[in-house]
């Protein structure tokens, strides 16, 4: 009798087992607090970066006189701040959100974690077509030469898909096609520059990549792409998520892969488009930041690309701001320094790769 009335240890175990296992994992509901508090941490992280970038460069400034620059046009230090560091800091702002999420659209898209505007071509072609108008049709400006590189991007994006195998791309295939793309675009906006000194002088810190010189008008002329560029790449995080379950499934969740990727091209043709006609071919930015948003967001892209579009800004004004004190009281090209830091984390995410393979 005793032992017939003892709870039976083989129905129970079960039960605790999963409450164990359960126990040790957030829920949904914690998780997505977890994910609010990280962006809104990033959030300020951004507002710190953005007030560094006014505070920094040849002449530092205190907080109070970067106040007093903004609202006070009889201050002192207005013409720095206002006129100078102002346009600069929003440039880097605007060009930064365009390129994270641009990298992390790409990766997305392709399934390539190592995918990235500029290891694709993307930039590359934006800057050729930049650069022929400049030398061969003599235009000049933001307005003048930006639908050449929308023009270039699109066409880049459209040719590596096309040489990467189209829709039976793979991730190898769409990278070795966008490298050899990009060395003889590259190649083709050297001999351009070193035939036409006229050119050469216009475009030699263009084509390193540079937020310095930014003006206001600039600026204005570059948000509304980027604007719609960030408003389509946000909208697209739902389709994404169901389109990393192959196509079949996502049909079956309700999303139209074809019209996903050609939401995509737009999405990334307007935002590398715009930051390069402003800024020229900034690398490595689209490529570092993904990486880092995954191991905070883990896979879902609702999440990754909102963290992408304010943490890499953080990281180009920051090269921008650490250019600015290795090289005082002159400065480093943002691209240089972007280029320096970008090289080293490209060859370890690369090995990681090959030793999560082995």
């Amino acid at each position: 009798m005793l032992l017939a009335k003892a709870p039976p240890e083989e129905g129970t175990s079960p039960r605790v087992r999963r409450r164990g296992a359960s126990a040790g994992e957030p829920s949904a509901g914690r998780r997505h607090a977890l994910r609010a508090a990280g962006l809104l941490a990033a959030l300020v992280l951004l507002a710190l970066t953005l007030a560094l970038s006014l505070a920094v460069g040849a002449r530092p400034l205190t907080l109070a006189e970067v106040w007093a620059g903004l609202v006070d046009s009889g201050s002192p230090a207005h013409t720095v701040v206002s006129e100078m560091r102002l346009p600069r800091t929003w440039l880097g702002l605007l060009a930064g959100a365009a390129l994270g999420l641009a990298g992390g659209l790409m990766q997305a898209v392709t399934r390539n974690p190592l995918a990235d505007p500029g290891l694709l071509g993307v930039n590359a072609g934006a800057s050729a077509a930049v650069v022929s108008a400049m030398s061969f049709l003599g235009v000049a400006g933001f307005t003048g030469y930006v639908w050449f590189a929308f023009a270039g991007a699109a066409a880049v994006s459209v040719l590596v898909y096309a040489v990467g195998g189209g829709r039976g791309a793979t991730p190898a295939r769409l990278a070795l096609a966008g490298t050899a793309i990009n060395a003889a675009l590259v190649s083709y906006v050297n001999a351009v520059m070193l035939l036409d000194t006229a050119a050469l002088d216009r475009m030699r810190f263009w084509a390193v990549g540079s937020l310095a010189g930014a003006e206001a008008a600039t600026v204005g002329q570059l948000a509304p792409f980027v604007l719609v560029g960030v408003v389509l790449a946000l909208g697209l995080g739902r389709a994404l998520n169901a389109m990393q379950l192959g196509e079949d499934s996502a049909r079956a969740l309700g999303a139209r892969p074809a019209a996903v990727r050609a939401a995509a091209v737009v999405a990334v043709t307007l935002l590398c488009g715009a930051a390069t006609a402003a800024c020229g071919p900034l690398v490595f930015v689209g490529l570092i930041v993904p990486h880092l948003v995954r191991s905070l967001t883990g896979p879902d892209l609702r999440w990754q690309l909102p963290y992408c579009a304010v943490l890499a800004p953080v990281l180009l004004l920051g090269a921008d701001v650490l250019g600015r004190v290795l090289a005082r009281p002159g400065e480093l090209q943002v691209g240089i320094v972007t280029a320096v830091l970008g090289g080293p984390l490209f060859l370890y995410f690369v090995r990681r790769r090959r030793m999560v393979r082995a």
